[in-house]
């Protein structure tokens, strides 16, 4: 069990400095840059059979991707169809359902879904009725549970939603909420587009309480157009006020030339570099004071949080959704852009409604590409996800679990960690790797060193660290 840290030491600027380098977040490993349409559809249900086989009653997960958004927020990275007309969105849920029993049908019926996720987009653009007629969908295809012992949850704008919305969400079974927040000043939101009173947040948030809902997240970002110093650190404050159980505090990274939304965005409008820096201190200290734990990646949660015992447990994980508590489900993605995990393999559906449409009409499954790991990959993955989640890693677990000689396997690593250990961010000792409170905040470092992909492609096509 990991002992607790003082949370003020996360932050040292000169070592931040020195170290915020493009890299990737870690949702997977190997990341879907690595994905190829050298996998296919006849390579996902060979794998669907090889789970049958070797998981008994290994329990699933299940997402599925509503891309739809009644309006254009413009820091916006995502996979969305941005759409003031409702209707769209039925044509794409007959087709989901489509999908759904094609998977169903590969999977054995007794496997219960320990885990859901409905992401977006915006999954609240869709009906009450719609709503209703997804989930029963999935009860009709799926074993989900009867009580709430399962982790189903879903993201909401509070703009899309009424009183009447979470009585529906909890009858049909969600138990957890992420809400998006961003920012509760009024120019900020302009700016960004994203008109979002703070009552109407207050408003959603008391709703999640009224309804019994288990838990509550809210996500900020900070980085956005005329933030600044003190203006972030009076939503943070405002944001500790109405007490959610876990928050994400993003890092807004401006890619223009990657995300057409983000060229409304005018540059010279955002906070400067060290104002930002200074954002990223104060709010570990604002929350840090509130008594909310560091999970790690831009996350906070309360100590009695379902992620923050798993990690003191080291029994927390981290998949395509973030972090997580079920690391024993085949992660199974179901609409356009959204991506599953069966067995040692990942796959991707295609990205356009016209392709997902077309595909699906055809009786065939939308995966356009994906990955096998390899016997290395596998390993790497299992190290990078025990730093990541855990900060730290008990090199005899490896190699009795992978039949290695740790530090002669990762020898080079271990080279690059002998800088990282002099400057403070770890800790190498002959049976385990500790990552010590400042590496926290730079753990994508630390897993980057054990990287075989990020080596070869210096850190392109990712965000940077802080």
């Amino acid at each position: 069990m990991s002992k607790p840290v003082d949370q003020k030491q996360l932050f040292d600027l000169e070592l931040i400095r020195r170290y915020d380098k493009a890299g990737p977040r870690y949702t997977s490993y190997p990341t879907a840059v690595q994905f190829t349409s050298d996998f296919g559809p006849d390579d996902y249900k060979a794998w669907a059979e090889k789970s049958n086989q070797r998981a008994g009653n290994k329990p699933l997960s299940l997402y599925f991707h509503i891309p739809f958004c009644d309006t254009l927020c413009f820091y916006c990275g995502c996979n969305k169809v941005v759409t003031k007309r409702r209707e769209k969105a039925e044509p794409y849920l007959q087709r989901l359902y489509k999908e759904m029993e094609m998977q169903s049908a590969m999977f054995d019926s007794d496997r219960m879904v320990d885990q859901l996720h409905w992401g977006g987009g915006t999954p609240t653009f869709i009906s009450h009725d719609q709503m209703r007629e997804l989930m029963a969908q999935t009860r009709k295809h799926f074993k989900l549970h009867d009580d709430d012992t399962g982790e189903y949850s879903i993201e909401i704008d509070p703009r899309e939603v009424t009183e009447e919305t979470f009585d529906v969400l909890r009858s049909i079974g969600f138990n957890r909420i992420s809400l998006g927040v961003q920012d509760l000043n009024p120019v900020v939101q302009k700016a960004v587009n994203r008109i979002q009173p703070e009552e109407v947040t207050q408003r959603a948030m008391e709703n999640v309480r009224k309804f019994g809902f288990k838990s509550l997240s809210v996500d900020l970002i900070y980085g956005l157009p005329f933030q600044t110093i003190d203006s972030f650190e009076k939503t943070l404050a405002r944001m500790i006020e109405l007490s959610p159980d876990r928050m994400s505090i993003f890092n807004y990274a401006h890619l223009p030339e990657m995300f057409m939304p983000q060229r409304r965005i005018r540059e010279e409008d955002l906070p400067v570099a060290a104002d930002k820096l200074q954002i990223l201190h104060n709010t570990i200290d604002q929350l840090t004071d509130a008594g909310y734990v560091y999970i790690g990646m831009d996350h906070f949660a309360k100590p009695d949080d379902e992620l923050a015992i798993a990690q003191r447990d080291e029994t927390l994980y981290r998949n395509f959704q973030g972090y997580s508590t079920h690391s024993d489900c085949d992660l199974i993605g179901m609409g356009i852009t959204s991506i599953g995990m069966v067995g040692n393999s990942y796959s991707q559906n295609v990205k356009t409604l016209e392709e997902y449409y077309e595909i699906i009409d055809a009786g065939q499954l939308p995966v356009f590409r994906g990955l096998e790991l390899n016997e290395d990959d596998i390993l790497r993955r299992e190290v990078i996800t025990r730093l990541i989640c855990h900060f730290h890693l008990d090199k005899s677990k490896i190699e009795n679990e992978f039949g290695i000689e740790f530090d002669k396997y990762f020898v080079s690593s271990l080279q690059q960690l002998e800088t990282m250990e002099k400057d403070g961010l770890v800790e190498l000792g002959d049976k385990d790797i500790k990552v010590l409170t400042p590496g926290r905040l730079l753990i994508r470092n630390i897993c980057m060193a054990f990287d075989f992909y990020a080596q070869q492609t210096k850190g392109q096509r990712f965000s940077k660290v802080i």
